[in-house]
C-alpha cells in the first residue's frame, strides 16, 4: 500500500468517525422522537432513509478533503466504511445486550429490514459525493465565466 493510499484511508477513517457520530445523534433523536410515534421497527426503517441523507451530507462535505485520486480509492473507502460500520453496529448491539435476532432483524430484507440499503449506499457514498462535488464545481466555474 502506498503512502498516498494510507493518507486516503486515514482520512477515510476520520470521516467515518464523523459519520458514526452524526448517526449516533440521529439514532438518539429517532429513539426519543420518532419511535414513540411509529414504533421501534418502523422508526428504524424510516431512519435508514434519513441516515442516507446524513451520510451523503457528511461525504459531500469531506469529498475534497479525502484527497482520493481514483475511483478505486473512493470505492475502497466506502468498503472501509461498511466494514467499520458492521463491526460497530454488532459490537454496540451486543454491548447493549441486544439479542442476535434483534441485531440481525435490521439486515433481514425479507422481513422489512432496510439496513442493507443503507450499507449499499454507504459503499458508494464517497463516489456519489465526489461526483456531486465535481458536478457542482463545474457548474460554479461555468457560471463564474459567464458572469465576467
Amino acid at each position: 500500500m502506498t503512502l498516498k493510499n494510507m493518507t486516503v484511508f486515514r482520512r477515510g477513517l476520520v470521516v467515518w468517525l464523523v459519520i458514526i457520530f452524526a448517526e449516533f445523534l440521529h439514532g438518539t433523536a429517532r429513539t426519543l422522537f420518532l419511535q414513540p410515534l411509529v414504533g421501534d421497527f418502523r422508526a428504524r426503517q424510516i431512519a435508514v432513509f434519513t441516515g442516507i441523507l446524513i451520510i451523503l451530507a457528511v461525504s459531500y462535505g469531506f469529498a475534497g478533503w479525502l484527497r482520493a485520486a481514483t475511483y478505486r480509492q473512493l470505492f475502497l473507502v466506502g468498503g472501509l466504511w461498511v466494514g467499520l460500520t458492521l463491526i460497530f453496529e454488532i459490537a454496540l448491539g451486543r454491548l447493549l445486550n441486544l439479542s442476535w435476532e434483534r441485531i440481525l432483524s435490521d439486515y433481514d430484507i425479507s422481513n422489512g429490514g432496510l439496513m442493507p440499503l443503507g450499507l449499499l449506499f454507504l459503499t458508494f457514498a464517497p463516489l456519489i459525493a465526489r461526483a456531486l462535488k465535481d458536478r457542482f464545481s463545474v457548474r460554479a466555474k461555468l457560471s463564474d465565466t459567464k458572469s465576467r
